[in-house]
């Protein structure tokens, strides 16, 4: 499952990572070219994102996508 989120703020990255190290499925960011792909479990690398623009939030949980409805914005 693929979720384009914008994330406006250092306090919704936590929580968003904070939640993918809790979900057994791994969890997987990227920006919306594919050209930079990190795990959402480590926070250092999420610094390799662009932040100014959507990123996919990738993972086969349902339940992790139900928990991040209200971080940041889902964009369509």
């Amino acid at each position: 499952m693929t979720t384009k989120k914008r994330i406006y703020n250092i306090t919704e990255l936590q929580k968003l990572q904070a939640l993918a190290t809790k979900c057994k499925q791994d969890v997987t960011l990227t920006s919306e070219d594919g050209t930079v792909v990190v795990d959402a479990k480590s926070f250092i690398g999420l610094f390799a994102l662009d932040f100014t623009k959507p990123v996919l939030v990738i993972s086969d949980s349902a339940d992790f996508h139900r928990a991040i409805e209200r971080i940041g914005d889902t964009v369509e």
